[in-house]
């Protein structure tokens, strides 16, 4: 029997969306266009960044492994929603959502297939660029614990933006509406939580300043800045990026309260599994009360 607690792994709507993602022309196009973007853009960078140099020092890979790191995490922030937000919708547009929800499929079922063949394809997109990562560790520099560190970054993502695409797919009926929704929230998570923890950090030193007379610090921005999914992936490399000199006086490493990758996933996975709960509910023919009134 296929099952893993309690979940079919194979059912017939994995098996379709699988099969109809797969076999198409648009699979190959999308893995080549998306290796050349990152393989040109590393190739690139290496090239105008080294070619003068006579030879080559390992610390510098770093530099090279944290650019193709950001690029690959804004690449799954934009490909991500774009395959799931249209997930749902687009069963209610072909008239289909309603013929799912009478066979023996449950709407969980149907959700989380739509988003385990949506997500197992950006796993293929990230898998396929392992070769230029291995570039990298030619020249050494990267520590196994800073590479777990990025790929767990990829997954918590990965599984966000999957939601949230999932979550706007159930919520709007058209899956034009529902993709632009998802890409406006997807863009708020990578660049509109950096600008505006930027300006707490700003607003903070300046009203400290103004009542004590100088930067006392503020060491609870890290909860701010590490929701960020750039700057928590970069904060790998770099520990004083989710502190933004807020440290109090000590080091960045000293004043991080927790490590920054195991709080991104300690706040985003139940945040995703939330948006998954109310997609199955807004698919779900038949609303359940949420909070029940005990009997007398």
């Amino acid at each position: 029997m296929q099952k893993y607690l309690g979940f079919q792994v194979m059912n017939p709507v994995l098996v379709k969306e699988f099969r109809g993602r797969m076999r198409t022309i648009k699979t190959p196009l999308l893995l080549a266009i998306y290796l050349l973007v990152v393989g040109g853009i590393t190739f690139g960078y290496m090239y105008l960044r080294y070619s003068n140099q006579v030879f080559f020092r390992p610390g510098e890979s770093k530099e090279l492994f944290l650019i193709l790191s950001v690029l690959q995490l804004i690449l799954i922030g934009f490909v991500a929603p774009g395959l799931t937000a249209g997930t749902i919708s687009g069963e209610r547009e072909r008239q289909t959502l309603n013929i799912l929800l009478t066979t023996h499929l449950s709407p969980t079922k149907i959700v989380l297939s739509k988003l385990v063949s949506s997500l197992a394809f950006i796993g293929l997109l990230v898998f396929a660029t392992l070769p230029v990562y291995a570039i990298v560790f030619l020249y050494g520099g990267i520590s196994p614990g800073q590479l777990v560190g990025v790929f767990v970054t990829y997954l918590v993502s990965m599984l966000l933006f999957g939601s949230l695409g999932m979550f706007c797919s159930a919520w709007f009926k058209r899956t034009g509406v529902s993709t632009v929704l998802a890409y406006g929230l997807s863009l708020f998570l990578l660049g509109g939580t950096a600008i505006l923890t930027l300006f707490l950090s700003e607003y903070i030193s300046m009203y400290q300043y103004r009542t004590y007379g100088s930067h006392v610090g503020f060491p609870e921005i890290f909860y701010f800045a590490a929701l960020n999914p750039v700057m928590n992936l970069v904060s790998v490399f770099e520990p004083s990026v989710v502190m933004l000199g807020q440290s109090n006086g000590t080091s960045a490493a000293q004043a991080i309260p927790i490590q920054p990758t195991l709080y991104y996933a300690l706040v985003y996975v139940p945040v995703s599994a939330l948006l998954l709960f109310f997609s199955v509910r807004m698919v779900s023919p038949v609303k359940k009360k949420l909070f029940r009134k005990a009997a007398r």
